[in-house]
């Protein structure tokens, strides 16, 4: 989709801001344009629309009905596909408020800094374009529990693996392995809509195993074709109770050819908040035995120095929503800064997640962290299609 093709909504209070705003959107061929002078008007439009605009451009501060109280309704009442800040205002609230907005489901493609100028608009509008064409055309798919739970005895539910690079010289050196359902028609189903339900029944613990069995397999058949890497693969702490698991993880590897040592166990701040002391102890054994563990989505929980402290991890990943335009958001490259040092004082190797520009990578780079994981390098794949994503990405940047 081109800049052209876009339906744009601009809610500003202000007169001359808001037909400078127009005049500049029409200068770079948007035709399919709507205003809006405050929160109400704005509303009333989107809710007769015979389809959502593509992207609201929303002032903050406007009387009447403010801005975050306005996209707060948009995101609620999906009426529109994503928005867009517009505002002089510091940017620590402009943070709050994109956060606030991805939170209530809303694609948000960032600030657009007042004054308004073709630069500034035509670079914010063209994330919707791009990552429009990364996501692919989106089609609900609607399942049950007891289609999840037969797929996942079935074997369709299995891994596909994104590439993790070093930033040092950009050589993968190893794949996390994300849990991925293709239907018979060939249409996908979201994760965030099939693991909740295996959750709900209690398959946690098989969908891991399964992972981690098809994963070794493909490690296995990566090894020996001369690609040998390390295998990240999640897990909830809340199934690392039984006394067995520890065993059972390692016997799985040890039948696939492969050591404790290739294998690096993800575990989210979530999970371990509600872990018990058995649960420590298995986490412990795991560790004895060579198994790499990761604190996933490090600094979105509400106990990270917590679970640091008493757990023993070999690697910190960086959470996708500090490092998604932390080149231009100082409070981002503080976060990303204040990890990396506490990474480095605890001895961690650190992956950050969600590398999708080259000026993410640059900064990354520069502030020391160890290893990079997102689409820039390559996107989530089947195991067949591996090396060749990761031959694309050296043929593109080495």
């Amino acid at each position: 989709m081109s800049l052209a093709k876009l339906r744009v909504l601009l809610v500003e209070d202000h007169g001359f801001q808001r037909r400078l705003g127009l005049r500049l959107l029409a200068d770079l061929g948007i035709g399919d344009l709507h205003e809006a002078a405050d929160g109400f008007q704005a509303l009333d439009l989107l809710r007769n629309l015979a389809e959502p605009p593509d992207v609201v451009l929303v002032d903050l501060d406007m009387p009447g009905m403010d801005g975050v109280e306005f996209i707060g309704i948009v995101a609620q009442e999906k009426l529109a596909r994503s928005i867009a800040v517009v505002s002089a205002m510091e940017p620590a609230l402009l943070h709050t408020v994109q956060v606030m907005a991805k939170a209530s489901g809303l694609r948000v493609l960032g600030c657009v800094e007042k004054p308004l100028t073709p630069g500034k608009l035509s670079a914010t509008l063209a994330l919707y374009e791009s990552e429009s064409a990364r996501a692919g055309p989106t089609v609900a798919v609607e399942v049950s529990a007891e289609q999840a739970r037969d797929a996942l005895a079935r074997g369709e539910i299995g891994p596909w693996f994104q590439p993790q690079a070093e930033f040092g010289n950009g050589k993968v050196i190893g794949v996390e392995a994300l849990a991925r359902w293709r239907l018979a028609d060939g249409r996908m189903v979201p994760p965030a809509v099939f693991v909740p339900l295996i959750e709900e029944a209690g398959l946690v613990d098989e969908l891991t195993s399964l992972m981690l069995v098809q994963s070794c397999a493909w490690l296995t058949r990566w090894q020996a074709a001369g690609t040998p890497l390390k295998l990240s693969v999640n897990v909830s702490a809340n199934n690392l109770t039984g006394p067995q698991v520890a065993d059972r993880y390692e016997l799985v590897l040890r039948e696939h050819g492969l050591a404790p040592e290739q294998v690096i166990l993800e575990i989210t701040e979530s999970s371990v908040m509600s872990d018990t002391a058995r649960g420590l102890g298995m986490l412990a054994r795991l560790r004895l035995k060579g198994f790499g563990l990761s604190i996933d989505d490090f600094g979105t929980g509400y106990s990270s120095l917590a679970q640091l402290s008493q757990i023993p991890f070999t690697e910190l990943k960086i959470d996708r929503g500090f490092v998604s335009g932390a080149p231009t958001q100082p409070r981002k490259r503080a976060m990303i800064e204040t990890s990396l040092d506490l990474a480095r004082k605890l001895e961690l190797k650190v992956v950050a997640e969600g590398v999708e520009t080259v000026d993410e990578w640059q900064l990354l780079a520069s502030l020391g962290c160890d290893f990079a994981q997102g689409y820039l390098i390559s996107p989530p794949v089947p195991g067949e299609q591996l090396p060749d994503a990761i031959q694309r990405w050296r043929q593109t940047h080495h």
